[in-house]
């Protein structure tokens, strides 16, 4: 039971019992509990009452989870082939991934990590060869808390790994990437703010949320509470068919994002995890809604639409390009609207394609 008084759904019964899963499709879900990790709790059991598909999409088991496409892989961005000790990632010199547990508050259907997400946390000598590693790598300027949800571990765990990273004289930023927020807003308290801020590092917190009816009066409350302790936030949210995958709906989301003081920062392509096609938004498709969202909302209110190229080499941008070389090495320029204009070269410019 949590805080609220109401048990997070964790077992096939649970979600019938909840009426999330029909008699017809509770053997597909039944097994397919026995590969992937599924945890509902009641913010968004109430919230998929009443925001619908948009929300159910993202938790509730689906059977064509058992469909697997070609070009999906467990390891879809490379974690294990950039991973020195375990329970860390070093994809990139100057930033780390340390994943202290693997559990989180709520099991996404489409998440990038579904193959190992669900167990518990490192063992203190795990996380201590982890942050060894750290101490030991002067390059690494940035500490990035994932998992799993870093956010689920108590104030005190929380607050002594902050205590290393803050001895850590190399380490300069720390992020924490979570659902949380989200999934738990009540969690986020006093006790656990406080465990955030006690490296003396700067501290951002990304949180995931990929729809504005996640943005309740709760949620957006503990995003203030964050927000007035002084941690910056942002926002990733991951391109998902029937899910947020019209203008309108990333319109309503990112507005509704900076207006609860999150930075919208990367719209993610749906990485190739296995059984998760029925989620993805083809590229092109992408493009065009990113395109769409120019010239509708500020930059406050634009992420970097992103791809992780699969197999770890890292991510690059895939938004819609705006410019064109033309012959006379000046170039064509398109609007929001689409429409062409000329931008002349300076006399001297090479503007020929590298």
């Amino acid at each position: 039971m949590n805080a609220l008084g109401a048990k997070t759904l964790t077992t096939p019964a649970d979600l019938a019992d909840a009426g999330l899963v029909s008699a017809a499709d509770l053997p597909a879900v039944t097994a397919l509990s026995a590969r992937y990790a599924t945890a509902i709790p009641p913010n968004l059991v109430r919230l998929i009452a009443t925001a619908g598909d948009a929300v159910a999409r993202q938790f509730v088991p689906d059977k064509r989870e058992f469909d697997s496409a070609p070009e999906e892989r467990a390891d879809p961005i490379g974690d294990h082939s950039h991973s020195p000790v375990k329970g860390l990632v070093h994809r990139y010199a100057d930033r780390v991934l340390l994943m202290p547990t693997l559990a989180c508050a709520v099991y996404c259907r489409f998440c990038f990590r579904r193959e190992s997400v669900g167990a518990g946390a490192l063992m203190q000598a795990e996380l201590d060869a982890a942050l060894d590693y750290i101490r030991a790598t002067p390059a690494i300027w940035e500490v990035i808390l994932t998992g799993g949800d870093p956010l689920v571990l108590s104030a005190r765990r929380m607050g002594a790994i902050m205590d290393v990273l803050r001895d850590i004289a190399h380490v300069k930023i720390v992020r924490v990437h979570t659902r949380v927020p989200v999934a738990l807003p009540e969690r986020i308290d006093a006790a656990l703010i406080d465990a955030l801020k006690r490296s003396g590092k700067t501290v951002y917190v990304g949180i995931h949320c990929n729809h504005a009816a996640e943005l309740t009066e709760d949620v957006v409350a503990a995003c203030a509470r964050l927000s007035d302790a002084g941690i910056p936030l942002l926002a990733q949210t991951v391109l998902l068919k029937g899910v947020n995958d019209t203008v309108a709906d990333l319109e309503n989301l990112f507005r509704a994002l900076v207006a609860a003081r999150v930075k919208p920062y990367y719209l993610h392509q749906l990485d190739y995890a296995p059984g998760t096609s029925h989620f993805r938004v083809p590229i092109a498709e992408g493009q065009a809604l990113v395109t769409g969202l120019r010239g509708r909302v500020s930059g406050l209110a634009q992420p970097t639409y992103i791809l992780d190229i699969p197999g770890g080499a890292g991510k690059v941008p895939v938004g819609a390009a705006y410019m064109s070389p033309e012959g006379d090495g000046g170039y064509i320029v398109r609007d929001p609207q689409g429409t062409a204009h000329a931008y002349p070269p300076r006399p001297g410019d090479d503007c020929s394609p590298v």
